[in-house]
C-alpha cells in the first residue's frame, strides 16, 4: 500500500494506474470502513483510501481535538482489507491557505435534521469532499449508509456540479446486537454501550408502528423521543422522513425512519429504510 502525504505524491502515483474508487474516511476505522474498501474493489481497478480529520465541519464545542487518531492500526487494517493508495494528507498539504472557497449545499436538504443540529456541517463535508474528488479523481466513491442524510447531500452536490463520480450507497454494519458501527462508539463507557442499542431499537419500534398501518407520523416520532428520553437519553431528533428527499411524508411514500440522540456525552446517529 503506497502512503502519499502530499498531492503531488499521490497525483504523480496516481497517473499510471486506471479506474479509482475511492472510499473517504477521518480514520479510527472500523469493519464498518474496512467493509466499504473491500466493496470497492468491485468499482474499479484502483482502491484509495484517505484519512483526513476534517476541521470544517465540525462545530467549535465538538470533540476535532479529542477525534481519536488510530494511526498505526489503521494502516495495518487499510493493508489487510488490499487497499492500494492512502491518502493522508495533514491540514497544510491539503489546506495551504484559508479554506474561503466553501461549496454550500442545497439547504432543502442540508439544513434541516443533522443540519439543524450541526449548522454549517454538511458545507464543511461538502468542501472537502469536493475537494478530495479533485485530489483523487475517482470514477466512484463508496460511503456508509448509516451517514443517510450525508450520502444524499453528497449526491445532490455531485448531480448539480456534473461531477463524474458515482457515488455508492453501502449497507450499514452492525454489532450482534444491532449498534451501528461508530468511530464514536469507542467514547462509550461499559454501561452506555449496553444501552446504546436503544437507538436502533426505538427506530425498529417507530419502523414496526409504520407496519402496522400507523399514519400519525407525528405521534409516532413523538413516542419514539419520549422512550429514548426516558431512558436517559438526550434527543436530537427521532424522524420519519420520505427517502427521496428527507421531507416530510405523506402516506404512501418509501419512508427512513432517523434518530440522532446523545448518550452521556457521546452523540449516536441511525437510520432504518421501513419497506412496504
Amino acid at each position: 500500500m503506497h502512503i502519499a502525504r502530499t498531492l503531488d505524491d499521490l497525483r504523480a502515483h496516481l497517473a499510471p494506474l486506471g479506474g479509482v474508487a475511492f472510499v473517504p474516511t477521518m480514520g479510527n476505522l472500523h469493519e464498518g470502513h474496512i467493509a466499504l474498501v473491500r466493496q470497492a474493489r468491485r468499482h474499479g481497478q484502483t482502491v484509495v483510501a484517505s484519512i483526513f480529520v476534517n476541521r470544517l465541519q465540525f462545530l467549535p464545542h465538538e470533540d476535532f481535538d479529542t477525534y481519536p487518531r488510530t494511526w498505526e492500526s489503521d494502516c495495518a487494517q487499510l493493508r489487510a482489507a488490499g487497499c492500494d493508495v492512502l491518502f493522508a494528507p495533514d491540514e497544510r498539504a491539503l489546506y495551504p491557505e484559508p479554506q474561503t472557497c466553501k461549496v454550500h449545499p442545497d439547504p432543502a436538504v442540508a439544513d434541516i435534521l443533522e443540519g439543524h443540529f450541526r449548522p454549517g456541517f454538511f458545507t464543511g463535508v461538502c468542501t472537502v469532499v469536493a475537494k478530495l474528488f479533485n485530489c483523487v479523481q475517482p470514477r466512484a466513491a463508496l460511503f456508509g449508509q448509516k451517514d443517510y442524510q450525508q450520502v444524499m447531500v453528497v449526491r445532490h452536490m455531485v448531480r448539480q456540479l456534473a461531477m463524474p463520480v458515482e457515488i455508492v450507497a453501502c449497507d450499514t454494519l452492525r454489532a450482534a446486537d444491532g449498534l451501528a458501527l461508530s468511530s464514536r462508539n469507542g467514547y462509550l463507557s461499559a454501561a452506555e454501550r449496553a444501552e446504546a442499542v436503544q437507538l436502533s431499537a426505538v427506530l425498529r419500534g417507530m419502523a414496526d408502528a409504520v407496519r402496522a398501518g400507523d399514519r400519525d407520523f407525528d405521534a409516532i416520532e413523538q413516542r419514539a423521543t419520549t422512550a429514548l428520553a426516558a431512558r436517559g437519553w438526550q434527543p436530537d431528533y427521532l424522524a420519519l422522513r420520505r427517502r427521496s428527499d428527507l421531507l416530510a411524508p405523506v402516506p404512501g411514500d418509501a419512508l427512513v425512519a432517523l434518530g440522532a440522540a446523545r448518550l452521556g456525552s457521546t452523540r449516536l446517529i441511525d437510520n432504518l429504510e421501513i419497506d412496504a
